[in-house]
């Protein structure tokens, strides 16, 4: 990706987002777990990994993402923008794995896709439902250590 979050994630946030998210129920569309360094994201429904982001340490503590590749394969993923990956990114992070409301991001994800042919007048909660998913109350179901599923990328 030509375009990466800015985001330093602290310390904690880092260890939350090692443990991983598990989907518990239809409505929660990522599976998120960490191969050392590597976290990728992937779509509950299809299997499908979209998403590898590298982290790394920053002086003074915390981490950012270094590097990230995303899905091109427009049959499995149909994001052709930086910009809109970027966002789609960091927000999974952030509200699915972290628990954090980031209405920011969300505003963002939603003025991205509302200028896409045909996504003018969508409902803003349609778009963030579709893209975005739920996160359970319950908090997420970690990966439990060691390497996430096996899953067709």
């Amino acid at each position: 990706m030509a375009r990466l979050p800015r985001r330093i994630w602290s310390d904690e946030d880092w260890q939350q987002i090692q443990r991983g998210y598990l989907p518990r129920e239809m409505n929660e569309k990522w599976i998120v777990f960490a191969e050392e360094e590597v976290v990728l994201l992937h779509r509950s429904w299809t299997g499908h990994g979209l998403f590898a982001a590298t982290f790394a340490p920053v002086d003074g503590g915390g981490r950012r993402i270094a590097g990230a590749v995303v899905e091109r394969d427009t049959e499995r993923y149909e994001g052709t923008d930086d910009a809109y990956d970027c966002i789609l990114l960091e927000l999974v992070l952030a509200a699915i794995v972290l628990g954090e409301p980031a209405p920011e991001l969300r505003s963002e994800l939603v003025e991205l896709t509302r200028r896409k042919a045909g996504s003018a007048d969508a409902p803003a909660d349609l778009i963030l439902h579709s893209l975005l998913g739920v996160r359970n109350d319950a908090g997420p179901a970690p990966t439990e250590g060691g390497p996430g599923p096996r899953l067709n990328a």
